[in-house]
């Protein structure tokens, strides 16, 4: 009888601490679950949810952003801090253009 209980006690251990709403007996995780749900949702025509994240920046205007508040900053700590940052990109060399103006 202590046998039984003793592994009884183990299994509810074990799956407390692994989390029932995580992964059902016999099923997928919950998360897997969901999207398999919202996939089957467009496949129906009907409206999915929105994306959690937002779609990502284009890199060249994240540079060119970062130049033009540089150059509006107008320091020379700024100019090279950029071209620290984005040596290889085209708008470096108007940044170390604006550095030689500045030394001037």
């Amino acid at each position: 009888m202590k046998r039984r209980s003793l592994s009884a006690g183990l299994v509810g251990v074990l799956m407390a601490l692994g989390g029932l709403d995580h992964q059902p007996f016999g099923g997928l995780p919950v998360m897997a679950e969901k999207a398999k749900a919202d996939e089957s949702g467009k496949e129906s025509g009907e409206a999915g949810r929105t994306p959690s994240m937002p779609m990502a920046r284009d890199p060249a205007v994240a540079v060119a952003e970062e130049y033009e508040a540089a150059r509006r900053k107008g320091t020379r700590e700024a100019f090279e801090l950029f071209i620290a940052r984005h040596g290889d990109d085209p708008l470096a060399e108007q940044a170390r253009a604006e550095l030689k103006r500045l030394s001037r």
